[in-house]
């Protein structure tokens, strides 16, 4: 997105209430109430409609259920209570008073989770230096995105949102739920660890946007990269020890005793003190093999773990590499060929890294291709033999473990919050397409009420003449 003018608290709260009153009076008749009004918005006074609760108990009835984690249920049934999966199982009896959804002829699984998004952003990449972990990705995020919506349409119900891949050490990430038309914090994510965005190769190097009297930025060189990555751990490692010695010296303070000086408080430092500690995850960009090679050493040396791989196009070279560094690969189905650091790239990639046991998840990187992660993790079973479970991992189970949230989400499984995706028929079909999508049990899209996109569109526009004049 091209504007990157912040919104007021004030216009934010009057797009988000007519953004969401949209959504609610779909939902609320996707879960027993009156039919909403032709326009799509419940009537022309919606405005003051909240969003509805999750609704207490859910049945799904009837359905084929793909549960991404113990293989697939014939005519099942999940029931939800209180936005989590309370049961799972074949012709399951509805509880008596649970609102009943009709899966008859339609296929289950759970929601899509994108583990490489930049979607609904007023700014991508903080590229003044090579180093910007303090800056956060989260205060460049907007709620009314409509692609949000589309991915929704697409049985998408959380992302990974990241910094982009200018900077060796880029800025901090934003799991999201797509809990469309609420406020930003409503949307985040909030079991999910925090994480941050690394970068290799080519961008970091900006070896394809040197301007003429501009004095180039450091580093310009692969071995510049790795000599970074190290000074700032390094750095790192030394503050850390500062703040243990202060901590120490506090505790072991006795009463009359000067309180001693707390060392300068470094934000970007604190961010790679998280990642030594176990406490943030790094995911980083990458494509060639020797680039990850080194990343994957400069971990161990420092003692962290990298998250997930991103793009990884060479990972299927070095999978046994990644898989004893219990790190994730994030891929593209079959994108290659772009630049030059992707000229290996072969669409047997996340194949051949799952056979060596790598958890391979497939992104978008992309608004659109982000609606159609069904189709892409397709492709890995059409080039290479990938199984219908182990596919569908992909996009589920396997992303939810790379962002920390699988004990919460990615598969059909009791105690896990009821996100899911109804589909029409099976989703690596050609004729799929998303009937429902769920977010804690509340139906958050409905292709037979939802309001379509064009009706969405016309509202964000009605705010503009507030004076907001965002992008949509």
């Amino acid at each position: 997105m091209k504007n990157t003018t912040r919104t007021s608290p004030a216009m934010i709260g009057a797009r988000t209430m007519l953004l969401a009153s949209a959504l609610a009076a779909s939902t609320a008749f996707a879960q027993g109430a009156a039919a909403p009004a032709t326009d799509g918005f419940g009537g022309a006074g919606a405005l003051n409609m909240p969003i509805p609760p999750a609704a207490k108990l859910v049945a799904i009835t009837h359905a084929t259920i793909l549960t991404a984690s113990h293989g697939t249920i014939l005519d099942g049934t999940i029931i939800i209570r209180d936005g989590k999966i309370a049961q799972v199982g074949p012709k399951l009896a509805a509880p008596a008073g649970a609102q009943v959804i009709d899966a008859t002829g339609k296929f289950v699984t759970p929601g899509i989770i994108d583990a490489h998004s930049h979607s609904s952003l007023q700014g991508i990449n903080e590229s003044s230096s090579s180093i910007t972990s303090q800056v956060n990705i989260g205060d460049a995020f907007r709620e009314d995105g409509l692609t949000l919506y589309r991915q929704l349409a697409g049985g998408v119900t959380a992302a990974n949102v990241l910094h982009g891949s200018a900077n060796t050490i880029g800025g901090q990430n934003l799991t999201v739920k797509m809990r469309f038309g609420l406020p930003v914090d409503s949307m985040k994510f909030d079991k999910a660890p925090p994480g941050i965005k690394f970068a290799l190769g080519e961008n970091v190097r900006q070896t394809n946007g040197a301007q003429p009297g501009r004095t180039p930025r450091y580093p310009r060189t692969r071995m510049g990269v790795e000599e970074l990555l190290r000074d700032a751990f390094t750095r790192a490692q030394e503050y850390q020890a500062e703040w243990k010695e202060y901590d120490k010296a506090k505790a072991a303070l006795k009463k009359g005793q000067a309180e001693p000086i707390p060392p300068r408080r470094d934000i970007q430092l604190d961010p790679l003190v998280e990642i030594l500690e176990g406490k943030r995850l790094v995911h980083a960009h990458s494509y060639r093999s020797d680039e990850i090679l080194m990343l994957l050493k400069v971990a161990k040396d420092f003692g962290f773990r990298v998250a997930s791989l991103q793009h990884v196009l060479e990972g299927y070279k070095i999978a046994d590499e990644i898989a004893a560094a219990n790190t994730g690969a994030s891929t593209f189905a079959d994108e290659w060929a772009y630049k030059l650091e992707a000229w290996d790239a072969i669409a047997f990639n996340a194949s051949l890294m799952a056979e060596r046991g790598v958890k391979v998840s497939i992104n978008s990187d992309s608004d659109e291709r982000a609606r159609r992660l069904y189709q892409d993790a397709a492709k890995a079973m059409h080039y290479g033999n990938t199984s219908e479970e182990e596919a569908l991992k992909m996009i589920t189970l396997n992303a939810a473990w790379q962002l920390g949230v699988d004990k919460y989400t990615g598969s059909i499984d009791v105690g896990k919050d009821a996100d899911i995706a109804i589909f029409t028929a099976h989703p690596f079909s050609p004729a799929a397409r998303v009937d429902m999508t769920l977010i804690d049990g509340r139906v958050y899209f409905d292709r037979k009420t939802s309001p379509s996109l064009e009706a969405l569109l016309q509202a964000t526009k009605k705010t503009r003449a507030m004076g907001d004049g965002g992008n949509f």
